[in-house]
Formats: C-alpha cells, structure tokens, sequence
C-alpha cells in the first residue's frame, strides 16, 4: 500500500456520529481526519432558510431521556426551549371528525382507551426485558422477529382504534414504515430505545424541547471544533485494510491509518469497496436494512392562528394522510415572527403523495392540515417539504431498520470492527436508536473502543 500522508483515525462521515468520534478522539491526542461526501456536515440535519422563514429539515427535538444529547449540547454552549404546548389537542377519528382533548387519554370509547392502556402496558413490560444495545437477546426475540408488528397487534385485541392507535406511534411516528414490514421485535425495539412505549405516546415528552437556532448548530458547533480536519465534498471511493494500516481512496489520494470509522447508515456502507471483503453476515445484514419514508413538511403562516381558539396544535389522526401535526414555532427572541405547523407524512401515504406532482402534493397536504385545523391552514405564508428520499446519500428517513426475522439473524454484525474497520450510526444505536442521542452515544462508543484497543 502507498500514501499521500498518515493521521490516527480516519472517519467517513460528518454526521453528529462522525464528528462526536472525532472530538473525543481529538481530546485523547489523536490526530483525525473527517471525509464527508456532502458539501456541509450534519448528515441528517439540516437547518434552512426559505422567504425568511427558518426551517429544520431534519431531526430538531430533545427529550428528557436523551441524556448523551443533553449533556453534548451543553458541553457546546448551546440552548434550549420548550416546544409550545399550551391548549388543546386534536384527534381525527375514522369518520374524520376533529375531536379536541387535554392531555394523553385519546378522545376515544372507554373501551378503546382500555385497550390502548393494556396494549401501552404488554410494550412496556417487553421493553423493559430489553437491552437495547443486545434486542436479539431478548427473552422472546425469536417469536417476536418472526411475526410482522401488524399480525402481532391483531393477536393482542379486536378493538380495530386500539390497535391502529398504538400502530401510529411507532410504524408511521417512528420506523416510518407500514406495520406490516416489520417485525414486533422491532417495534420493541424502538420502544426500549426510549426507555419505554409509555414515552412514546407522551408528546410532551418526547417533543420536549428544540435547541436555540436549530438542532443542526450541534454539529456545526462540533465541526467549527475540529477545525482543519474536516474535508467536505471527499466521497470516499475505497477502503482497503491489512495487518499494518488501512488505507482510504478519496479523489484518487489514499490516505492511512491505524483506524477506519465508518459513520455511515448500514446501507451506505455498500457505496463503499472494501478490500478484503467484508464477511458475508456483514454484508447480508446491511442488505436486510432499509430506510423508512417520511415527508415532513412546515408550513409558516402569519400568525400561530390555531392558538386564538385555545389549540396547542398537536394533533394525531391514525386513519389521516397527515397523521400527527405539532406547533413548530420558533422560540420568542430567536428571530422568528408568525406562526409555523410542522406535520407528517410517511410510509404507503408518502409513496401515494410522493407520486404527484409538486403542486398536486402541497394541496393534497394542505387539505390534510385543514382537517385539523379549518381553512386558514390552507393558506401559509412559505412551505416547505423534507426531501431526505431524494438524495442519495441519506436515501429516507428517519433511520434504517431491519425487515422481518433478520434482526435476531445479523443485528450483533452491525456494530462489530472488521480488522481496523469500525461502524457505527443512529441506525444501530440501542438507547436513542434512530435519534442524534443515539448518534452521540455511538461517536463516543466508537472513540472509546479505538482508544482502549490502542492501549490495550
């Protein structure tokens, strides 16, 4: 093998993973480099401005258990605030009428409500008998990665608004799948991952707080830190390994090291030749994920006219194009003026909308607004799609999971070190899995395993 130059560790991946990697890695004395392939670091955030309107494209809330994300954000001097919550809620029901109520019993028949206590309850009881970082090892995760979450809620209850409920919260709120594609292990999953079902149905939880000028000033800030060892528009080609070093190919210069991190999605992983080859679980397990859809869209209107007739703006509609919608107005001070909903779309309904035309879609989506909230919402000031399916090197969103039967086949490969090849990202978190709490946790796991293997 021949070089150009050396450093320590090389990371491919300047999302919140890579760059948490590369601080800790700096702070021990390392000598880093960061290739990403984008033009801007933040992977999957992304703050923009459109008409004078800001928007965070991607992730953006904090909640009280993401304690690594707390902790990261502090330590970078950021701030933060509390969503607006204030005021009513809002559920559509199947005969798509808008039923307000104040805080988390639904609106629902007292039998319905029951069931969604008793089904909340059986989640919890799963989760808690998970280790998120070891969900193959779970009591019953054979049983559980072989039925799809769909044909597990069938087998809990007949009530059809219980279990349509409890699938909105995690198929098209979280995995951004249909239920159908993923199995109940999964599902069990993304609740451990939380800590538990029971703050995953609790908005106000997990919606907590935002961080003053968006969730994207957390890499940002993570980058202005390592400055000189970032390199942006770098789409590393190869990555070749032997006893000695490994070496890394971008822009037809190889560069070495004594470590590899890949911060990637496992999907992404591929885009990449790697020499030797990976071992074949690695390489099935990797092709057994795939990213959700969802589209997030934000509309911003004159003024936050929801909050005149007492709503907080959240609402939720399990049978709606749009299934939840919150208030997403920026923080009083933080040079916002009017108001702004920020609303979902995901998996077969994305696909449906995500078909139309440009103009077709925003008045599909529009439509789906007003149903919570009455003709005003027709009308915004500046709207804004997400549009993570469209990029190649995102590919969906919010984060890859496994179909069904194949987390407990290969998901102890994702995170194992080939040689000097480390992986690791949000998609293969246990606690924070999917989230840039998640993403911390991994960064700094990453950074230790290097730093106790060198000195081991």
């Amino acid at each position: 093998m021949t070089e150009t130059h050396t450093v320590d560790t090389i990371i491919v991946g300047a999302g919140v993973t890579g760059l948490t990697a590369a601080r800790r890695l700096t702070e021990a004395g390392q000598d880093v480099l960061v290739l990403e392939a984008r033009d801007r670091v933040g992977g999957r955030l992304r703050t923009e401005t459109h008409d004078g309107a800001h928007f965070e494209i991607g992730g953006q809330w904090v909640s009280p258990d993401q304690t690594a994300l707390i902790e990261m954000v502090e330590e970078l001097g950021l701030e933060t605030y509390s969503r607006f919550r204030e005021g009513e809620s809002l559920y559509i029901a199947a005969d798509r009428t808008a039923r307000r109520f104040t805080g988390e019993v639904l609106p629902v028949s007292e039998q319905t409500n029951a069931e969604i206590d008793r089904l909340i309850d059986i989640l919890d009881k799963l989760s808690a008998d998970m280790d998120p970082d070891r969900p193959w090892a779970h009591p019953l995760a054979a049983e559980l990665d072989q039925v799809t979450f769909g044909q597990w809620l069938e087998a809990q209850t007949d009530d059809v608004e219980a279990r349509d409920n409890i699938a909105l919260y995690i198929g098209p709120a979280m995995i951004t799948k249909p239920v159908w594609s993923f199995s109940a292990l999964t599902a069990v999953l993304m609740c451990a991952s939380a800590g538990s079902f029971t703050h995953l149905v609790d908005a106000d939880f997990i919606l907590d707080k935002r961080v003053v000028g968006g969730l994207s000033s957390v890499p940002a800030a993570l980058a202005s830190g390592l400055a000189g060892k970032v390199r942006l528009n770098a789409d590393v080609t190869h990555v070749c390994q032997d006893d000695n070093c490994v070496v890394v190919t971008v822009d037809g210069e190889d560069i070495a090291a004594a470590h590899v991190i890949l911060a990637l999605p496992p999907t992404h992983v591929r885009r990449i030749r790697i020499a030797p080859d990976l071992p074949w679980e690695h390489r099935s397990g990797r092709e057994h994920q795939s990213f959700g859809l969802v589209i997030k869209v934000q509309a911003e209107y004159a003024t936050p006219f929801w909050r005149e007739s007492g709503l907080s703006g959240t609402g939720f509609g399990p049978y709606e194009l749009v299934h939840e919608v919150y208030d997403n107005t920026w923080a009083s001070g933080a040079g916002e003026d009017g108001g702004m909903l920020v609303a979902f779309v995901s998996g077969l309904h994305a696909d449906e909308v995500g078909r139309l035309p440009e103009d077709e879609r925003r008045s599909r989506i529009l439509e789906g607004l007003a149903t919570y909230f009455g003709e005003r919402a027709l009308h915004p000031r500046v709207y804004k799609e997400s549009d993570w399916q469209h990029q190649e090197l995102t590919g969906g969103a919010y984060a890859t999971s496994f179909d069904v039967g194949s987390m407990t086949r290969y998901g102890h490969t994702l995170r194992e070190p080939v040689g000097r090849i480390h992986f690791g990202s949000s998609d293969v978190a246990g606690l924070g899995f999917q989230h840039v709490d998640g993403a911390v946790r991994m960064g700094s796991l990453l950074a230790r395993t290097i730093l106790e293997g060198d000195h081991a």
